[in-house]
């Protein structure tokens, strides 16, 4: 019988093209299906929903089965004021914070406590320790989890029962998600970063766009933001209603986290970087679905109702329904709720507070970003300002680099690392009926304090909206 062609032998031996979540999910399948079995990297939890799983899992009688692999955080419900203890303004904070520290200690994890020098936000701690790693399956009970695709990690939420089975197993099911890729291309102009990036998308493609996949994120300007800024688009995939984001590794990644505190030393990272670059995706790979958008005009983006997708250029007008991008009864609605009207310029609206921090936005990059407008400037009489690091150790360094002097300086009130007045949990807000600019992640409806207004933007528009005195163009001031 004839011989087939070598070339046709040598094709057939090979794994088709594939995405870099696909290898990511082929390196962690366990059982194929229709939800398929996978193996988890890494657990995170936090004194929101930790305790509740850990307390579940003693419960059953059932051990963590790998303690090396989960971490927890008192993050969510810690005050931010300086002083801080367990006490908090949440009602009944203190009992969570309690709870989770006894609950970790008693099945062994790793805390990082209301003073561990490495405490903070889970979604800034991870990537900054180097807890998350290219080419790891992360989950956490918190929907942001995301982030942590920034680094070339697959992460996403997960509820409390998940989260159990995953500490008593090390495993979890799920449906494998379709594919998308999102390309960003052209450069970025001043006072432009990666938050007004996903605020376009989320604007042209609605917050339902990408739901039940997985999107990558590509393209000449996402390879060249900074990780900091990677982290940020991930971030706010789970915005945009996606299962997970995704940025492919690059020497950037590996730049930044070399020798940081749990990365692979000597031997085992020469082994690991041999791995994590054959992590991105083969140039023929096939997505589900492509969305390109070219953002070399893209300007300063700012919300002007109750979801990510109202959003618009910060030169805008507040659109009517015909241009919301939303149902004429949703329109209505958030209209009502901002008090804003159609045709209103966005830079007349003024407001009453401003707030640099969270997840999303509270890293050193971020702090740099907003102190560079604020030098040598004030904020506007009549608003109430606040920065909260996101991580203890950006505190540290933002300290150590005089930011806080500058946010100080400024008229900012400068706090100690958590989530802070990112969402309301029935402690402190931001008042009744208040306009807010925020470099947060969400403008629901009462997500900074009942009847609160917020407007999401990067931390530059938050810093030049303090200065103003109303929402404002960081291009006006950007040195």
């Amino acid at each position: 019988m004839h011989e087939p062609h070598r070339e046709h032998r040598l094709a057939a031996d090979q794994p088709p093209a594939s995405t870099l979540f696909e290898k990511i999910w082929r390196q962690h399948l366990i059982v194929p299906g229709d939800h398929s079995l996978l193996a988890i990297d890494r657990i995170f939890l936090h004194e929101r929903t930790g305790s509740i799983a850990l307390r579940g899992l003693r419960e059953r009688g059932q051990p963590v089965r790998n303690r090396a692999q989960v971490f927890c955080t008192i993050d969510h419900i810690v005050d931010t004021r300086p002083g801080r203890g367990d006490d908090t303004p949440v009602p009944n904070g203190r009992d969570f914070i309690r709870q989770t520290r006894a609950a970790a200690h008693e099945a062994g994890i790793r805390l990082f406590d209301v003073t561990d020098p490495d405490q903070g936000i889970v979604h800034v701690i991870s990537p900054e320790l180097a807890l998350a790693l290219p080419g790891l399956t992360i989950v956490c009970p918190d929907s942001h989890t995301c982030t942590q695709g920034g680094i070339g990690a697959l992460a996403w939420g997960i509820g409390s029962t998940e989260a159990e089975h995953a500490l008593a197993t090390g495993t979890l099911r799920l449906k494998k998600p379709q594919t998308l890729r999102v390309s960003f291309d052209g450069a970025l102009s001043t006072a432009v970063g990666a938050k007004d990036l996903c605020l376009l998308l989320i604007s042209r493609h609605g917050a339902a766009g990408g739901s039940g996949k997985v999107i990558e994120f590509a393209g000449s300007a996402v390879r060249a933001l900074e990780i900091e800024a990677r982290l940020t688009l991930c971030n706010m995939a789970t915005e945009f209603s996606a299962v997970s984001g995704l940025i492919a590794p690059d020497d950037r990644t590996f730049e930044y986290l070399c020798e940081r505190r749990f990365a692979p030393r000597g031997t085992l990272w020469d082994m690991a970087l041999e791995q994590w670059r054959r992590l991105p995706s083969d140039a023929d790979a096939v997505f589900d679905q492509e969305i390109r958008i070219d953002s070399g005009d893209l300007a300063p983006m700012i919300t002007w109702g109750t979801s990510p997708q109202h959003a618009i250029r910060v030169t805008d007008r507040v659109p009517d329904a015909e241009h919301s991008g939303s149902s004429r009864e949703a329109h209505a609605r958030a209209l009502a709720y901002m008090r804003v009207a159609p045709g209103e310029p966005m830079t007349s609206l003024r407001i009453d507070a401003a707030f640099i921090g969270s997840c999303t936005n509270g890293r050193i990059a971020d702090l740099r970003s907003a102190a560079r407008i604020l030098d040598g400037r004030h904020v506007a009489p009549g608003v109430y300002a606040l920065c909260v690091p996101g991580s203890s150790a950006v505190k540290r360094q933002a300290e150590a680099e005089g930011l806080d002097r500058v946010f100080k300086s400024a008229g900012f009130e400068w706090r100690d690392a958590g989530c802070s007045l990112c969402f309301y949990a029935g402690g402190e807000d931001l008042g009744l009926g208040k306009r807010v600019v925020s470099s947060t992640n969400r403008n629901f409806e009462g997500r900074q304090g009942p009847g609160t207004r917020t407007h999401i933007a990067s931390p530059a528009t938050v810093a030049a909206s303090a200065v103003r005195g109303h929402i404002a163009d960081a291009r006006t001031l950007a040195p």
